[in-house]
């Protein structure tokens, strides 16, 4: 049987914790006064670029906290590496990310915890390696991290099996791919200025109001992005799942992750 990576709970913790400030980053303008001046603050999302050392502190907090070996180290390493790499073969073109299936199918194999931190890891690594260094890139972090999380707490991970574990996983990495949109739209959405009265942040404005504005500006502006991202996701799901989850999978019990360590005379 496959035995996902576990960690600690001091590691759960603190995931929990920059969950929830990543909520807050994300969502606190919709909650601002109509004073507040947010409207004019075009420089406010460096503010939350303060995040990303928080990340960083997060991924080397779960590693010690877990007791990760080498070995769960260095897979980590090749899966992020892997996933940074696929990342620049649609650079975003059109929805065009290879990199959300692997990290999906990653995150389902060894576990929720290690899915957060191979996601923020991966993405801090491709970020590197595209020039895609900004404010938007604590934020990017986070989502993928929560995408791969939120694979690995999919039902049924040691029963199922076969076409249906492919179909759920298709299922969850189209879901996912649509909501990694939207949620990066929040990010930057209320920042821009000179934009329709429909489709445009106001600060103060009832909640439901804003809400409205924000869902038709992301049907006027990235779904033709989110759905595509969806459909690959899919496409490579049922073309390569089935391999790579057993490649996966062989690989994680080769590796006996937390296994005791004793030596011979």
């Amino acid at each position: 049987m496959t035995r996902a990576v576990r960690l600690g709970p001091r590691s759960f913790a603190a995931l929990v914790l920059v969950s929830a400030l990543g909520v807050m980053a994300f969502g606190w303008p919709l909650l601002a006064g109509s004073a507040s001046g947010l409207a004019h603050s075009q420089d406010a999302p460096w503010l939350f670029a303060a995040l990303l050392p928080m990340l960083l502190a997060v991924v080397v907090a779960a590693i010690a906290d877990a007791g990760l070996d080498a070995k769960a180290i260095a897979m980590l390493g090749v899966l992020a590496a892997a996933g940074a790499a696929m990342r620049p073969l649609g650079a975003g073109t059109a929805g065009i990310e290879p990199m959300f299936f692997l990290m999906v199918l990653s995150g389902r194999v060894l576990g929720p915890g290690f899915g957060f931190v191979l996601g923020s890891v991966a993405m801090f690594a491709s970020a590197l390696l595209t020039g895609g260094v900004g404010p938007w890139m604590p934020f990017q972090m986070l989502s993928m991290g929560w995408v791969s999380m939120g694979a690995g707490l999919l039902p049924g991970p040691d029963g199922l099996r076969g076409r249906r574990e492919l179909a759920l996983l298709s299922a969850y990495g189209a879901l996912a791919g649509v909501l990694y949109g939207l949620i990066m739209n929040l990010q930057g959405w209320p920042y821009i200025a000179g934009m329709a009265s429909g489709v445009s942040f106001v600060p103060g404005a009832p909640l439901h109001d804003n809400l409205t504005r924000f869902l038709t500006y992301c049907l006027a502006t990235s779904l033709g992005w989110d759905l595509p991202r969806a459909l690959v996701t899919v496409v490579l799901t049922f073309a390569l799942g089935g391999p790579l989850l057993k490649a996966l999978r062989r690989a994680t019990r080769r590796a006996a992750f937390e296994a005791p360590v004793s030596f011979g005379p």
